[in-house]
């Protein structure tokens, strides 16, 4: 398929990479820290049980901004390992293929193991001998799914201090007989007194950051 592609005329190669161009926000969802990001974010809110504050448009902003800060070294090897062999060879296949390799290892160092042998065993017959030899295709559900993992272990760790909250708070309530007041109610101010004490976003967005290798 590589060598097909390696020999269209270079303006069939510019229309399929122009065409190209519309899953990059997929794979920007999909194959950055966006996912991770994304999550942890929706699972806090719903933690925190504030409905539609902070909005989802806030979260997925605040998302962006950490995936573009995580992602710069990686986007700026990307260029700068497709640049050259555009420059050198003007075939914009193999521009998309070097350039594609830092992205590769980035996922493979946020992949567990047996993730990436599950899917490089669907894809070939035999193993490869290096990680150089593993394609992206292969990587990129494996990573989808450690991130996913991931992502969800963490939110484990931050719903148990709301769920606390949550359970001291009823118990009070029905020691207190008022059993049709609704916790919620009067958890919520707590649950948000105590996250801003503890200043919860700059804990779990350092956290969050620093989780990548």
């Amino acid at each position: 398929m590589e060598e097909l592609l390696k020999g269209l005329d270079p303006a069939i190669q510019l229309l399929i990479f122009m065409a190209s161009l519309s899953f990059l926000p997929l794979a920007f969802v999909c194959l950055t820290s966006f996912l991770r990001y994304a999550i942890v974010f929706s699972i806090l809110k719903q933690a925190m049980g504030t409905q539609q504050v902070p909005p989802s448009m806030i979260i997925i902003g605040l998302a962006i901004m950490l995936t573009l800060y995580t992602m710069a070294p990686v986007f700026s090897k990307m260029f700068e390992a497709g640049y050259a062999p555009y420059k050198q060879s003007g075939s914009i296949v193999l521009a998309v293929k070097e350039g594609s390799e830092p992205l590769k290892r980035f996922m493979m160092k946020q992949t567990r193991q047996e993730d990436l042998i599950f899917f490089v065993d669907l894809m070939r017959k035999q193993r490869p001998e290096s990680p150089d030899d593993i394609t992206i295709f292969e990587v990129a559900p494996a990573y989808m799914i450690g991130e996913l993992k991931t992502a969800f272990q963490i939110g484990f760790i931050i719903f148990i201090p709301f769920i606390v909250i949550d359970l001291v708070v009823a118990n009070v309530l029905l020691a207190l007989g008022m059993m049709m007041l609704s916790p919620t109610i009067i958890s919520l101010p707590f649950k948000i007194l105590i996250f801003i004490a503890v200043d919860g976003w700059s804990l779990i967005v350092t956290g969050l950051v620093k989780s990548f290798n």
